[in-house]
C-alpha cells in the first residue's frame, strides 16, 4: 500500500494533468512541446508552502513582496506564442518563484531572468538546480533602472504588466526576435505578441485581455485634477 508522500505525488501528478487538459489546452495552447513543458515539470516546487494544493488551479498565486504568480493558462498562451526554438536566447523580466523560468528554460537554448528581488533570485536558483535546469541566469537587477544586458535576444517574456512598453525593452530584442508582454490600464490589459523586423520597426499582434500586477516603475503615470 502507497505511504502518504506516494498518494500525495499520485494527486499532484493527476492535478497537472488536469491543468493541461481542462484549462491550458481548451485556451488553445495546442503547441505540443509546450504541453509537453507544462506537463513535466513540478509546479508545486514552486509556490508557497502555504498554497502547495492550489499549484495546478486556475488562479494567480501570490508570492511575497506582493507579487503573484501568472495563471497557468496565461503561461501557457505565453509559452505558446513566443514559439521558442532550442537554440534561442531568452531574457525574462521578472523572474518571480522561477516556475516561468524552467518554462522558458525548457524550451530555448539560455534564458537570463531578471529579478529585483534579491530573495527570490536566490529561492529561484535553489529550485532550478532541484529540478536540473542548467541553462537559466538569474540576476539580481531592476529592468527599468540598472539592468543592462550585454546583447539582444531572440526572446524576451515580460512577468509583470506595462503602461507602455519601455523602448528599452524594444532594443534588447533581435531583428526577428518576439516579446510577450501585458500593456495597458487595468482592470482590461491586453496581453500582446511584438515582433521586431529586419528594419527595426515593430509589428504587434493582440492575443487576449487578461490583467497582470505592474512591474515597479511601469504603472500608469499619477493624472492630477482640480
Amino acid at each position: 500500500m502507497p505511504d502518504m508522500e506516494d498518494l500525495q505525488s499520485i494527486d499532484l501528478g493527476r492535478a497537472r494533468r488536469n491543468m493541461v487538459e481542462n484549462q491550458v489546452r481548451p485556451w488553445e495552447v495546442l503547441d505540443a512541446r509546450v504541453l509537453e513543458t507544462l506537463n513535466a515539470l513540478p509546479r508545486e516546487a514552486f509556490v508557497q508552502p502555504a498554497h502547495r494544493a492550489l499549484a495546478y488551479a486556475d488562479l494567480p498565486l501570490p508570492l511575497p513582496h506582493g507579487e503573484s504568480m501568472m495563471k497557468p493558462v496565461v503561461e501557457g498562451r505565453a509559452l505558446q506564442a513566443l514559439d521558442l526554438k532550442p537554440h534561442e536566447d531568452v531574457l525574462e523580466i521578472g523572474t518571480g518563484s522561477g516556475y516561468f523560468t524552467a518554462c522558458l528554460a525548457k524550451l530555448a537554448g539560455h534564458v537570463v531572468s531578471v529579478e529585483r528581488h534579491q530573495d527570490f533570485v536566490q529561492l529561484a536558483r535553489t529550485r532550478l538546480q532541484a529540478i536540473g535546469i542548467g541553462n537559466a541566469g538569474l540576476l539580481h537587477a531592476d529592468a527599468l533602472r540598472d539592468f543592462r544586458p550585454d546583447g539582444r535576444f531572440d526572446a524576451i517574456a515580460v512577468t509583470g504588466a506595462v503602461a507602455e512598453v519601455p523602448e528599452a525593452f524594444r532594443e534588447w530584442l533581435k531583428p526577428g526576435g518576439r516579446m510577450f508582454v501585458v500593456a495597458g490600464m487595468e482592470p482590461a490589459m491586453r496581453a500582446l505578441l511584438l515582433r521586431r523586423d529586419g528594419d527595426g520597426h515593430f509589428g504587434e499582434e493582440r492575443l487576449f485581455e487578461t490583467d497582470l500586477p505592474y512591474l515597479a516603475g511601469a504603472e500608469p503615470a499619477q493624472r492630477f485634477s482640480l
